[in-house]
């Protein structure tokens, strides 16, 4: 027999396939009887188990698997919004644009379960337990737990999924709290999972109101290509939400090479450092209430027109306003290293060189460098940097020339990012969140 549950992105079945064996069956058939005698196929006790709860009318142990693509913030206050109206719902002090990229080279794996044998709720992340007792996670599970009781309130035939245990297992393949928005797109791919575990008819914008209150960005990370969020002006946050600019394939071509200076965590984190920012900084409100709604609008016009230049400007501009602001905050606060300013002059060389604005640099809350350039331009850009780092990681399989000779006059730079990049990652524009059979757990 073949326990199934249809969701809302595809066919999942309860329990996992591929962790159960049956005697004498093949599991991707899961119960279904094969070549030998139907008298010899016996089930797992997992599977039995199940069958019983199932003739008992009672709900059934199931899971879903999401990976998360990364989202990378442009304007403003780079992928951080960088202040918030309010700490406890996550409301922020303006509105923001991100570009999300490519799962194919930077995600979030997750995989959401629940099952009357799970005692409490759990998350894993990398191997290792988390601590969920957080107002944010909880926020999070409350709210996802909610929008399942109303289903099952409105429909009798529904399972009881909202009462029980949930258990969330999640990997990286890309470092943990180092300015590389780790936790947008765990707390995005977190949401999406449940979601879809709960068969729930809520829409990206809708789970962006519940993924905003585990990671504020974590709210663009639910849509692909690029997106914005508006700050909203209700207290309760209910206009507060994120929205798709564009999607991927109305500008396919816009290439990210990611400079990884350092994967350690850092020493100021962004919920902290922006709170300090807000309370101290004489040069936030100005951008809050005069740089930022600005710069969205020209951001959104640059992409909307696929105009690269008028992009790249834009985000220089605003990672340099915000890392303003970090250091005007009392103490300062240090996001970018030596090692990024180097890339900063790498890519002021690039762009001399060319004569226009062939890249542009971005930096979060952290020293990491995202250069974002057109596929038309890889050569001349990313080849760059792989003539300086074709030594480092990150390079296989991308067949990216490196015939560029780097500027003249950039010795100095050249030198610091050899010996602080440990590590590029080469990638594009991509597509949200998508629907695996990859479980985790």
């Amino acid at each position: 027999m073949r326990l199934e549950w249809d969701f809302p992105w595809g066919l999942f079945r309860a329990p996992q396939t591929n962790q159960h064996n049956h005697r004498y069956s093949h599991t991707r058939n899961h119960g279904r009887r094969t070549d030998p005698p139907r008298e010899h196929f016996r089930p797992c006790q997992h599977c039995r188990h199940q069958v019983r709860r199932h003739h008992q009318g009672l709900p059934l142990s199931t899971n879903t698997t999401i990976p998360s693509p990364h989202a990378h913030s442009l304007t403003p206050h780079q992928h951080r919004y960088w202040g918030k109206r309010d700490t406890k719902l996550n409301l922020p002090t303006n509105s923001s644009l991100s570009v999300t990229l490519s799962q194919d080279d930077l995600r979030t794996h997750t995989t959401a379960s629940c099952s009357p044998d799970f005692t409490q709720d759990s998350l894993t992340l990398n191997g290792k337990d988390q601590d969920i007792s957080g107002a944010r996670t909880q926020a999070c599970f409350r709210e996802l737990r909610q929008l399942r009781k109303d289903v099952e309130a409105a429909d009798d035939s529904q399972p009881k999924l909202a009462d029980l245990k949930l258990k969330v297992v999640s990997e990286n393949n890309f470092p943990t709290a180092a300015g590389l928005a780790s936790s947008a797109a765990g707390f995005a791919a977190l949401v999406r999972a449940i979601a879809n575990l709960y068969q729930l008819p809520a829409s990206p914008t809708d789970l962006s109101k519940i993924a905003r209150q585990g990671s504020g960005s974590a709210c663009r990370s639910l849509f692909g290509g690029y997106a914005g969020w508006q700050k909203g002006e209700k207290d309760d946050g209910s206009d507060s939400l994120a929205y798709e600019v564009a999607p991927a394939s109305h500008w396919p071509d816009m290439r990210a090479c990611i400079l990884v200076a350092s994967a350690e965590k850092k020493d100021v984190s962004s919920t902290s450092g922006m709170q300090a920012t807000v309370a101290t900084s004489a040069l936030f409100q100005e951008r809050a209430n005069n740089v930022v709604p600005k710069r969205m609008k020209a951001m959104e016009k640059a992409i909307l027109d696929r105009d690269f230049e008028a992009f790249a400007v834009l985000s220089m501009k605003d990672s340099n306003n915000f890392h303003a602001t970090c250091l005007d905050t009392a103490p300062p606060i240090f996001y970018m290293n030596d090692t990024s300013r180097a890339a900063v002059r790498l890519c002021d060389a690039i762009n001399d060189a060319a004569g226009k604005v062939v890249c542009g640099y971005t930096f979060d809350a952290g020293p990491n460098a995202v250069v974002y350039f057109l596929a038309e331009n890889e050569e001349r850009v990313a080849g760059t940097f792989k003539n300086i780092l074709g030594d480092k990681t990150g390079w296989e399989g991308k067949n990216i020339k490196s015939e560029v000779q780097v500027p003249e006059g950039n010795e100095v730079a050249v030198e610091s990012l050899k010996k602080g990049i440990s590590r590029v990652i080469i990638t594009s524009v991509g597509d949200g969140p998508r629907k695996t059979e990859e479980h985790l757990c």
